[in-house]
């Protein structure tokens, strides 16, 4: 039961003072998030349910290419980190256990899932493999900022792909590139694949997936058929620099701010060299596997989706990964005609199945108004005193604040599916 009356949903009508970035803004104010420490935020069960809807689409999208889900643990010993060369990097949290032996925050899992690999795989016959899991994230971030959009801990799905030979690998990560494709538009994102450096994970190459938003740290370069992250386009042959200006093919690049919300990489034999991860082939010869790693962040994702659809109201949220997709607005005291008709209303959108927040909390129709335009469910259905003289239920569609046409006010849950169902196509 999603009842306002007792549900943890504290809405702020002033953003935190150091608060620069519209998600952050917004996040705090509709309740969602709440900061613990520097760059350590507590997500609140409204927050909760957005970030779980990201993870479930992730999971789906995985899984249809053939991922095994586990789970690795985010304390690691050291050595492996040290056999990698990674050991030594800046933003690894390090610490030692009682007895002084040495431990790492792990920041991401490609040490730990090519040790079990190593010690598991023995012959081709056990390859391709496609692993990955969500889970916790450290990282000694030096300038934690911008709500949950950099943070010193998140959860990330990292996947790993583990193949015999370089064809394999492309192959896998083809597969990923469809399926990252896939979940950005379910999600509803605006967003570029778009070609980018391998960085610190080392490999033969990679890409990001960018959400263009003004609040994004990074930079993309765009073009007629072309997107890559702006370092990537200085480096290219194909591209000058004129006045300051990025030329490619004789026409100006756009540079557009973004926020990076996944990112793929083919790490060839970058870690199953050191880490001794080899398979026999049929010929009986020992050979590294190949592999590639493929991360991508719920809550980067659920931030960017903040900043691209939000306007001056509060959040208005793709209905694919909105907290409730219908906000019930009760107008009229508990035990009036119009409470009891807008009970019947929640009772029968629950048993439709319909996610659905009930406002039914001792306020005033303004301030229940401003909360739902705040939390920026996809729908609102208010119930009120002209609910009962017209008969129908009033319908705002919270993208552009539009109204859209009345459903028909029922306690029977098929009565009010169909009229939603008329509604659902107009819902951005």
């Amino acid at each position: 039961m999603t009842r306002l009356s007792d549900y943890l949903l504290p809405t702020e009508k002033q953003p935190p003072a150091d608060a620069e970035a519209t998600s952050h803004k917004l996040m705090v104010r509709a309740g969602l998030i709440r900061q613990l420490g520097a760059g350590m935020w507590t997500w609140l069960p409204a927050g909760w349910r957005v970030h779980e809807r990201v993870v479930g689409i992730i999971r789906e999208e995985i899984d249809a290419i053939g991922g095994q889900e586990m789970l690795m643990p985010v304390l690691q010993p050291a050595e492996p980190w040290r056999k990698t060369g990674r050991y030594d990097i800046d933003a690894l949290f390090k610490l030692t256990d009682r007895k002084g032996s040495p431990l790492v925050l792990a920041m991401t899992h490609e040490e730990a899932v090519t040790f079990h690999v190593s010690q598991i795989v023995r012959s081709y016959r056990d390859l391709p493999l496609i692993l990955y899991h969500f889970q916790v994230k450290e990282r000694d971030e030096p300038r934690p900022r911008a709500g949950v959009l950099r943070t010193r801990e998140f959860i990330m799905k990292d996947s790993y792909t583990f193949d015999r030979d370089q064809a394999g690998l492309e192959e896998r990560y083809a597969m990923h590139v469809g399926a990252y494709d896939r979940i950005m538009e379910r999600t509803g994102l605006r967003y570029y694949r778009v070609e980018s450096d391998v960085g610190m994970m080392g490999g033969l190459g990679a890409h990001e997936y960018m959400a263009p938003c003004a609040a994004g740290e990074d930079e993309i370069a765009l073009g007629d058929g072309y997107a890559a992250n702006v370092e990537v386009a200085r480096a290219s042959a194909d591209v000058r620099e004129q006045d300051g200006v990025l030329i490619r093919d004789g026409e100006p690049l756009v540079i557009e701010s973004a926020i990076e919300v996944g990112n793929i990489f083919m790490l060839g034999t970058r870690y199953s060299e050191p880490l001794d991860a080899r398979y026999l082939d049929e010929r009986g010869n020992e050979l590294p596997i190949w592999m590639g790693s493929y991360g991508i962040g719920p809550a980067r994702i659920v931030a960017a989706a903040v900043e691209q659809f939000a306007d001056e109201h509060g959040i208005s949220w793709p209905r694919a990964i909105a907290p409730f997709e219908v906000h019930l607005v009760a107008i009229g005291a508990p035990g009036t005609r119009e409470r009891d008709a807008a009970e019947g209303v929640y009772r029968a959108l629950r048993e439709a199945g319909v996610s659905v927040v009930f406002d039914d909390r001792d306020a005033g129709p303004g301030e229940k108004f401003a909360d739902a335009e705040l939390l920026g469910s996809p729908l609102r259905l208010t119930v009120g005193r002209r609910a009962l003289e017209e008969g129908s239920i009033e319908v705002q569609i919270r993208r552009g604040r539009a109204e859209a046409p009345a459903v028909l006010l029922s306690d029977d849950p098929a009565v009010l599916l169909e009229g939603l169902d008329a509604t659902w196509p107009s819902v951005p």
